[in-house]
């Protein structure tokens, strides 16, 4: 296993894990002009990473097709919520339901596959699911109502990878591309909606004036070396990390925070988990059985 892979898979899912952490230090600074920092800082770092490395024409290139301005648009969207949501339940002291949105992502995945693309599910897959749905049913009869913030974020991430699926562009123009698009309504509620101009970013105290100029490089970095680990490990392997950014964000969650972790959160989170097992157990065997087809073929 390419130790570089590793050590960027490590970087992208670890980052990503610990995420709450920054956010929860911008929870004085209101919802609406955090979100606008991120999206206006993402663009601007997502245009000059892409100036260094000589890529901007795949820009140019992307949105010269109709039919990818519209699908990195209506991503655009889908991550713009994703990520008001999450910053939001934050702050809210809602992270043990962000970390069940995250582990719920690949069975979503699996359910997009079939609604939109028509695959099959296989037989694992299709109790992966049912057990998966169970840990959904159990917090809306402990709870009285639906986890709506994991559900939200779970759905909106799925089709966000959906769109990209169906995408030619790499992710890092595409991400210039989305928040490019949703950058004018950003930058007008900066300029328009905030008192002063800026908001926090003008009249904040040090850190918070910090964090928000970080906003940009914290959403695109974790997407760069997500890309790079891509491109240097199997599939498989690739899938195991993204379980270390729910299980780092629960942690947090319930040792840092200090947010309740229930006998009702216990069993729906392992119905999940065993659901993400089952999930992962039979995407390892189907890769090891194309592998070995393909090394009978050479």
């Amino acid at each position: 296993m390419p130790l570089a892979g590793v050590v960027y898979a490590l970087l992208a899912y670890g980052t990503w894990g610990v995420l709450p952490v920054y956010w929860k230090w911008l929870v004085a600074v209101p919802l609406a002009e955090v979100l606008a920092h991120r999206v206006a800082g993402t663009v601007v770092f997502s245009l000059v990473l892409l100036a260094v490395l000589r890529r901007l024409p795949e820009v140019r290139e992307a949105l010269r097709s109709p039919r990818e301005r519209r699908a990195l648009l209506a991503s655009g969207s889908l991550i713009a919520v994703n990520w008001g949501v999450f910053i939001w339940a934050v702050g809210a002291g809602r992270i043990v339901e962000t970390s069940l949105g995250y582990y719920l992502n690949p069975i979503v995945n699996v359910l997009l596959g079939t609604l939109v693309l028509r695959e099959r599910l296989s037989r694992a897959q299709r109790i992966a699911v049912v057990l998966a749905a169970g840990g959904v049913g159990v917090m809306l009869v402990s709870h009285g109502r639906l986890p709506w913030i994991a559900l939200v974020l779970a759905s909106s991430f799925g089709l966000y990878g959906l769109m990209h699926k169906l995408s030619r562009v790499r992710p890092v123009p595409a991400l210039a591309i989305e928040t490019g698009a949703l950058a004018p309504l950003a930058l007008g509620f900066l300029a328009l909606g905030t008192d002063p101009p800026g908001g926090a970013l003008v009249t904040g105290p040090v850190l918070a004036r910090t964090l928000l100029l970080g906003a940009g490089p914290i959403t695109a970095l974790p997407l760069l070396w997500f890309g790079s680990a891509a491109r240097r490990l199997p599939l498989s392997t690739l899938g195991l990390f993204q379980y270390l950014a729910p299980t780092l964000a629960l942690l947090l969650a319930v040792f840092l925070y200090g947010e309740p972790f229930t006998r009702a959160h216990a069993l729906a989170f392992l119905l999940i988990w065993s659901a993400l097992a089952l999930y992962t157990w039979e995407a390892f065997q189907s890769s090891r059985g194309v592998l070995a087809r393909s090394s009978t073929t050479q």
